[in-house]
């Protein structure tokens, strides 16, 4: 990749600035703080969103994470808010919506044309979306190519430690049911019996990851040689380690950008987010990490060779996790689901 000058990622960060009205208003405004999942993402978020932002409006960044729904919670119930932008799950931002802990965004600082309807909406806007994929270490598998979620419960053929994503949220529970045969225009509502009998199975073989750099970790090294991954976690580690993915029923959902509510710096915090969203920011973000824009006008922006690597080239077998299904039942399945690995 030709190597940009600091002199040219400032002018281009002086025109998203013109052209979204940044300025000097914000001078009174010291910092705000951007917390997201670490790792090569929030890398990439830091160089394409919040560094442009900081040189354009005078306004620090400062980055926090990972991000910590917990946290987030004590946050907003005790008034005491230290996050002024969060990326979060989308169910859970719809989630926190309705509990009233996040502030309303701004469309009239936020431009909301070009934004991708399904990633927009009074509370939150697009952060990227990205596939849940298949991902495997070649020097464990040498002779064979796994090819799908069975070959994930498929211990003999395919030995070794796997790794899952630890927390309660869209992904595991519907692979063990993909894996175990279930149609996926019939997976929900979730059969949380059928799942966990299914995650029984190897539930000796599990290494949880708890965060995308985690993730690669475990992977690039071998210690967990097959599992789940976000795309771009995969695609991050092809250059220096020996991977492959398959894309085989990949998953899709996205992440979104909130204000929590109570944030001392609400208005910096929107403009942040007109940043963030624009079509050019999301471009650069999306060519680095291989996640998809959320900007309809983003794509255009990108290198074909980059495109190619979005999730949406590999739509024949996708299947969209049902995000409303998970804000309304994350809790109640938490509840199951850290039982059960504290078992």
């Amino acid at each position: 990749m030709k190597a940009v000058s600091r002199k040219t990622l400032v002018a281009g960060a002086l025109g998203i600035a013109a052209a979204l009205g940044l300025g000097a208003a914000f001078a009174d405004q010291e910092s705000i703080v951007f917390t997201s999942w670490g790792g090569s993402t929030q890398s990439a978020q830091k160089k394409h969103w919040a560094d442009s932002f900081a040189a354009t409006s005078g306004v620090a960044v400062k980055q926090d994470g990972p991000t910590d729904y917990g946290k987030f919670k004590a946050m907003v119930e005790s008034g005491n808010v230290a996050w002024d932008v969060v990326d979060v799950e989308g169910d859970f931002a719809a989630r926190a919506a309705r509990d009233g802990l996040l502030e309303p965004i701004d469309y009239a600082v936020v431009p909301r044309d070009g934004l991708d309807p399904r990633f927009s909406s009074q509370y939150a806007v697009g952060s990227f979306y990205y596939s849940f994929v298949l991902g495997f270490n070649k020097d464990a598998y040498k002779s064979a190519t796994p090819r799908g979620w069975a070959d994930l419960f498929d211990t003999k053929a395919w030995p070794g430690k796997r790794t899952l994503y630890k927390w309660s949220a869209p992904g595991v529970l519907e692979i063990a049911l993909l894996a175990d045969g279930v149609p996926a225009d019939k997976l929900y509502p979730l059969d949380l019996d059928r799942a966990f009998r299914k995650l029984d199975s190897i539930k000796g073989q599990i290494v949880w990851w708890t965060g995308g750099a985690q993730s690669q970790q475990l992977l690039a090294s071998g210690e967990a040689p097959i599992g789940m991954f976000w795309n771009g976690r995969v695609h991050a580690v092809e250059g220096s380690a020996n991977v492959g993915v398959s894309w085989e029923q990949n998953l899709t959902a996205a992440d979104m950008l909130v204000v929590p509510k109570g944030s001392r710096h609400k208005a910096a915090a929107m403009k942040f987010l007109a940043l963030a969203s624009s079509a050019k920011a999301q471009a650069g973000f999306a060519t680095e990490t291989a996640y998809a824009p959320i900007n309809t006008g983003a794509k255009a922006l990108m290198a074909p060779a980059a495109a190619r690597l979005l999730p949406d080239q590999y739509a024949a077998s996708q299947i969209n996790l049902n995000l409303a299904y998970w804000a309304e039942n994350r809790d109640a399945i938490a509840k199951r689901w850290y039982a059960w690995q504290a078992q």
